[in-house]
């Protein structure tokens, strides 16, 4: 199940819309920013109904 979040990127301030696979339930990954292309580590949390919780973007090298 996908479903579209508005992030903002750590390192250039901007935002922009990505999707995020809530299926797969927790999730560490990094994803470029669509801006500056920076790579931002993505923290998604999942609630025991498969709603998106939390998604936290940070530097990747944080």
């Amino acid at each position: 199940m996908l479903e579209f979040v508005q992030l903002h990127c750590p390192y250039c301030g901007e935002s922009f819309e990505t999707s995020v696979d809530l299926s797969a339930g927790e999730q560490v990954y990094v994803e470029d920013c669509a801006v500056c292309c920076r790579p931002i580590s993505l923290r998604l949390r999942v609630d025991a109904q498969g709603e998106l919780e939390a998604l936290e973007a940070r530097r990747d090298q944080d």
